[in-house]
């Protein structure tokens, strides 16, 4: 038996599910004319002699129309074929059929038009009559107003009863189209048999005809009977569960019960709620996120307030909202990263929140407390998410960052000053291009779709739209998904991006691979087998290479035991002019190297990106600190080594940028100290707090000042400047931004320029 609609959408009364009705009654109503325009045929057939020919060929017609009605069925369309074909080559020969064809015309046709339609009318003037009860009580249960807590209790009370009512008229109505539908195709089917079984019986002219369709009338109908009988089989069951799951809600109502999922029939075809409680808002996660919809009541922005209600949709970081099923979608909420989401317990209505944007806000109303605590959840969450999926600066801040840290690169600080977008001009052929131009990076780098427009920037590799969102799906802990062509990108990421690649990443995270056996999934495999092979390898990480393993503790907070000490490094003292650190001594042997250990070595000078992205896969600790070297992390080790895009890979795969050495200083301290004008504006922009101190009591602005570094002099004040505005609620003058945009944009492409001090800048 074909099921036309499904119990679930009916119970939802969603705009899927209207959409779905009056498709279905239209379809209804059109096969209620074929077949009366059937019928009509027919009687002049049997009136009209003289016109038998003529009248034959339009009933021929007729049949044919009618089994084009609907989808198309091939064992209906095979058997109106050949029979109609043995009717047009006997019409002549067909007067005494007619007692026959009208015997066989009243028993199927007209007792299906008259009985079959009759009962589906029914239900559906019952439907609607529930349709609109229930509107009316939902309306009404919207209008109480809080105080009137008795009238609030009588109206909810009415409201289950009209939705109780509603719902099983709802499946009555679903059951008689089902059976409609399926009634139909074996009635016509039928029909068309007797009719030229009849021709058999009484036409010895059309013996030979005939017989050329004995073998093929036998077949079909032993296929009728038996779909007969199965659809008799079905249509009993589905009563059966119809009626029984009818009697648990009104024994379950009578009880004041509500009924349980776990109370009810484990079948597809039944519902899993039912009664006169609020149905749940639909969740699921799509590419974009997680999605919710349902119903809720909007208050209009005009001068009336006239509430509605509407189906609402969180959904690509939008909140929208439709009439009907085939409406266009209104945008309440542009991007969900501009908003936020309040309750409104001063409202005349009950169950009341308004989601508030920068140029508007939306005051809408649940249908009760339970829904309102979800709307108000799932909002929430959608904001959460998108700031995860898309926000400019990712790398997390330091426990206990109180007001003296400045975020200079934030959108609301920055805005897009000194990045490039996809699609301005520049964009989309300067960063996508360039990206993609890296050895390997023109595919996606696990499944090797061509053309890639997505990145994971911690990773450093290229990803397809699929896959991009599986990556997402991960968490930002193991990858940060950004678009090439869509998103904002600064210079030093661009340049980081662009020194990593697939290349270098498939070898670390796919190194046995080959070795394994195992099959990497191509452009045209499934979702379900591209997620599989993206958790095995960056979640489990099946196909890393193992790590030497040496005596220790992995992770501790200084070498393992048994592994000679590294050198310690001269202690940093701010001096008048100009400072350096020495580098440490390579390693001869970074295979008895641990993972943190492996990741400060390559963080050295010169700086290893890819061995320092080998150390992190096998699960270095991003903020391991050397305690052979005073404390010191991977990042502090960076920043002697003046290394851009190290810091920024740090940076990106979590480091924290405030976490200091022994001495008390920081990686903003220590790019005062060396002077490194290009990695103090990074780590200002990544959150630096400016009023830290060091053991000795003195913040990177006196630092800087002892140092006599004008450069970092100027960006420091600045960013204090800019801090004590931010406090005071001001938006502070473009002129921070611009100068900080142009530190950014030297640091990336010319870094010579940034290692002057300051008895250089009378030469420049």
């Amino acid at each position: 038996m074909t099921v036309k609609l499904d119990f679930e959408e009916c119970l939802k009364d969603s705009p899927r599910f209207r959409a779905s009705i009056e498709l279905v009654e239209a379809e209804v109503s059109e096969l209620e004319t074929r077949l009366e325009k059937l019928l009509k045929l027919g009687t002049c057939l049997l009136e009209s002699g003289r016109h038998y020919l003529a009248a034959g060929r339009a009933f021929i017609v007729g049949i044919c129309d009618l089994g084009r009605l609907g989808p198309p069925e091939p064992m209906m369309a095979e058997c109106l074929e050949k029979f109609t074909e043995s009717l047009t080559n006997k019409l002549d020969s067909h007067a005494e059929l007619l007692d026959a064809t009208q015997h066989t015309l009243q028993q199927q046709i007209q007792t299906l038009v008259k009985e079959g339609l009759r009962a589906f009318r029914e239900a559906r003037r019952d439907f609607w009559r529930g349709a609109e009860s229930l509107e009316a009580a939902l309306t009404h249960n919207a209008e109480v107003p809080r105080r009137r807590a008795q009238e609030a209790e009588e109206a909810g009370a009415a409201l289950r009863t009209a939705r109780a009512g509603y719902r099983g008229r709802a499946l009555d109505y679903a059951l008689q189209i089902n059976v409609i539908e399926d009634k139909r195709k074996f009635d016509i089917m039928e029909f068309v048999l007797r009719l030229v079984e009849a021709q058999a019986v009484h036409f010895q002219q059309g013996h030979e005809e005939l017989s050329r369709l004995g073998q093929y009338r036998k077949e079909l109908g032993a296929q009728l009977q038996q779909l007969v009988l199965n659809s008799a089989r079905e249509k009993r069951d589905m009563e059966q569960r119809h009626v029984l799951l009818k009697q648990k809600v009104r024994g379950r109502q009578a009880c004041g019960l509500v009924l349980c999922p776990a109370h009810l029939p484990s079948d597809p075809l039944v519902p899993q709620e039912l009664g006169g409680e609020e149905p749940e808002p639909s969740l699921k996660e799509g590419t974009g996120g997680l999605v919710m919809e349902g119903h809720l009541f909007k208050r209009a922005s005009n001068a009336f307030k006239t509430w509605s209600r509407r189906w609402f949709i969180i959904q690509s970081n939008q909140l929208v909202y439709q009439k009907k099923y085939k409406d266009p979608v209104t945008v309440v909420v542009e991007d969900l990263r501009l908003c936020t989401v309040k309750l409104c317990p001063d409202s005349e209505r009950r169950f009341c929140f308004e989601v508030v944007s920068p140029s508007k806000s939306c005051l809408l109303q649940a249908d009760s407390e339970r829904l309102l605590q979800l709307w108000v959840s799932a909002v929430q969450s959608s904001i959460a998410s998108a700031f995860n999926q898309a926000r400019l600066d990712d790398s997390p801040r330091a426990p206990g960052q109180g007001s003296g840290h400045l975020a200079i690169g934030s959108a609301a600080t920055l805005g897009c000053g000194g990045m490039a977008r996809g699609r301005e001009p520049g964009g989309v052929g300067h960063v996508a291009a360039q990206v993609q131009s890296v050895d390997g990076n023109a595919q996606c780098c696990d499944c090797r779709e061509p053309a890639p427009e997505w990145a994971s920037i911690n990773l450093g590799v290229t990803l397809c739209i699929q896959c991009s969102g599986i990556h997402r799906s991960l968490g930002v802990h193991f990858s940060k998904v950004r678009s090439l062509t869509l998103d904002s990108w600064e210079p030093e990421l661009v340049k980081l991006m662009c020194e990593l690649g697939n290349v270098v990443i498939n070898q670390i995270y796919e190194a046995r691979v080959d070795a394994m056996a195992v099959k990497k999934p191509g452009p045209s495999c499934s979702r379900q087998e591209k997620e599989a092979w993206i958790h095995a390898k960056y979640v489990e990480k099946k196909f890393l290479t193992k790590l030497p393993e040496v005596r220790g503790r992995r992770g501790s907070r200084g070498p393992p035991r048994g592994q000679p000490p590294v050198p310690p490094k001269p202690c940093i003292r701010p001096r008048p002019g100009s400072f350096s650190r020495k580098p440490e001594p390579p390693s001869d042997d970074l295979g008895s190297l641990h993972s943190g250990a492996l990741l400060f070595r390559a963080s050295g000078h010169p700086p290893s990106l890819p061995t320092m992205a080998d150390a992190l896969a096998h699960g270095a600790d991003v903020n391991w600190v050397n305690g052979s070297q005073e404390n010191a992390t991977p990042l502090i080790q960076a920043t002697a080594a003046n290394s851009l895009l190290a810091c920024e890979f740090l940076l990106q795969n979590g480091a924290n940028v405030n976490q200091a050495d022994s001495a008390g200083r920081g990686p903003l301290h220590h790019a005062t100290i060396l002077g490194h004008t290009g990695l103090a504006c990074l780590f200002l922009k990544r959150g630096a707090d400016l009023g830290a101190q060091d053991s000795e009591g003195r913040d990177p602005l006196t630092i800087a000042m002892e140092t006599a570094n004008a450069d970092i002099v100027t960006l420091l004040r600045l960013a204090k400047m800019r801090e004590a505005e931010a406090a005071q609620g001001q938006a502070g003058d473009e002129t921070y931004l611009d100068i900080f945009r142009d530190f950014s944009l030297m640091a990336s492409d010319d870094p010579e320029k940034l290692s002057r001090r300051s008895h250089d800048l009378h030469t420049l």
